[in-house]
């Protein structure tokens, strides 16, 4: 397979040392917070209005990114024996409990969910007492969903997947409901069971109440289809099948996912890195659904880990396919090993207008189109309607493959099972899935929460020889809590 391997000077904004020393300082005034007693910014007070209220929605979503620490902890990443050194991709690749509480570390992500809870609570607090609850429908309905979705997060990050045969005896995560009103509170961890419980109460209230009109741009917020994709994702992760295919065929109007799917083979062909960077995570493409600015090195460090993608994972992932065909995701490299696909990249948020220091963000997709369709043909393996899966993965293959012809590319049941030497129907089937997958968001994160739903083992080799594996049943397949929530009465996961 041939490669668009072009050697690609990417400018950084800027990177002073005393933005490092920022970032030290930081985390070591932050350490000793108590991640789950956060409060909204205290100019949050007056939401006397539902458009103040729509503001302060604003913050309901965790402004911390799960990426770095998830794709380093997965089979996407090797050993480069070079390159950037950063805790959360370190600490990740040998399976150790990441040493680092600022940007891009569970802590971070933790504390931010819990922060974007507050805000939803808040902001659910305000609208349960308005004058005219009505007026503040919509209002509800966001804040509503976009709890059950920090809630979701945490749980699957913090805790074992959800399996039906352990998930009521399985530690899940404290599910907060009401604004803090004490100094330190105890809370209780629950099960895996009770937490996905919530989640759906919370998803079941909130999405009929849920209205775009409500929003000036609304992939900035749980808008329609966006609420509709996270409860796919909800329903496929507890392996309701039936629900998750339903709310899959409800994200958009007329059912049309494919005028939505990311262009990567048509008009993404045809730009520039700086373009698509440009694009990918901006709320002109139709293919991401919600969008949310997070604090994160990843957009400047993406490829230069040393442990991220080399040339044997970019060949392995984005390689030859069972389409027989070439995958149009561009790979670029900055050095001989720094493989990447433009996709999310830095903006940099200075202290003030005149400072020479600030804040690296990333715009990141939560939800996308192609992630629905993915779920769905997942849904329907499951629930054996292998047609309806080829139907959508020959959609996902019109849209990635390179130069596309139906009459050569088809994807049919007997070119799955060829390919992979598979005779399972299903077993094929969510293989094609899962590796589509793999393919798409590579460098995003989004493979560890599948490896971890199959049970998959996960082997790291270094550059020296040494061999670490990440077996099924494995503890550290949990990543850890930040030690001082055991301030608030919680166990951490075990070691």
């Amino acid at each position: 397979m041939k490669y668009r391997d072009i050697t690609y000077t990417y400018k950084r904004k800027i990177q002073p040392a005393a933005l490092a020393l920022l970032v030290t300082a930081a985390a070591l005034l932050g350490g000793c917070k108590k991640y789950l007693e956060q409060v909204p910014d205290s100019t949050w007070t007056d939401l006397s209005s539902p458009s103040k209220v729509s503001k302060l929605l604003g913050t309901a979503y965790p402004q911390a990114t799960y990426i770095v620490m998830c794709e380093s902890m997965s089979d996407n990443v090797a050993d480069k024996l070079t390159g950037t050194d950063e805790r959360p991709n370190i600490d990740a690749f040998f399976f150790r409990d990441i040493q680092s509480v600022s940007q891009d570390s569970p802590e971070a992500y933790w504390e931010a969910c819990y922060k974007a809870i507050a805000a939803a609570n808040q902001a659910l607090q305000a609208c349960n007492k308005a004058a005219d609850t009505a007026a503040y429908r919509a209002q509800r309905g966001e804040a509503l969903v976009a709890r059950a979705y920090a809630h979701f997060m945490l749980v699957n990050i913090f805790s074992k997947m959800y399996d039906p045969a352990s998930a009521a005896v399985d530690p899940g995560i404290p599910y907060v409901t009401e604004p803090e009103t004490v100094v330190i509170k105890k809370y209780d961890r629950k099960t895996v069971s009770y937490v996905y419980d919530m989640i759906e109460k919370d998803l079941q209230e909130g999405l009929p109440l849920i209205n775009d009109v409500a929003y000036t741009v609304p992939r900035y917020h749980f808008n329609r289809s966006a609420a509709y994709a996270f409860a796919t994702r909800f329903y496929l992760f507890r392996k309701d099948y039936a629900k998750a295919r339903q709310f899959a065929d409800r994200t958009f109007s007329n059912n049309d996912i494919a005028t939505h799917i990311r262009p990567w083979n048509t008009k993404y062909s045809t730009m520039s890195p700086a373009q698509i960077f440009d694009l990918y995570a901006s709320a002109a493409d139709d293919a991401n659904l919600l969008l949310v600015e997070t604090v994160s090195n990843f957009g400047r460090n993406v490829g230069r880990y040393r442990y991220d993608l080399d040339y044997a994972r970019q060949t392995q992932i984005l390689g030859y396919n069972v389409t027989g065909g070439e995958w149009c995701y561009p790979i670029y490299y900055y050095g001989s090993q720094d493989y990447f696909v433009p996709k999310l990249t830095e903006y940099f948020v200075k202290s003030s207008v005149n400072a020479t220091i600030g804040e690296a963000y990333v715009m990141t997709p939560l939800f996308t189109t192609e992630e629905v369709l993915f779920n769905r043909a997942e849904a329907n393996a499951w629930l054996n309607n292998p047609d309806d899966v080829l139907k959508d993965l020959n959609l996902f293959a019109s849209k990635r493959i390179r130069n596309y012809d139906p009459n050569v590319h088809e994807i049919t049941l007997a070119s799955i099972k060829e390919f992979y030497s598979i005779s399972d129907t299903r077993t094929a089937l969510i293989r094609t899935i899962l590796d589509f997958k793999r393919a798409e968001y590579v460098q995003e994160g989004m493979r560890w929460f599948d490896l971890m739903r199959y049970n998959a083992p996960i082997t790291h080799r270094t550059g020296d020889g040494q061999v670490f594996e990440l077996k099924p049943g494995d503890n550290r397949r949990v990543f850890q809590l930040p030690q001082s929530v055991t301030m608030s009465g919680l166990a951490l996961n075990p070691r």
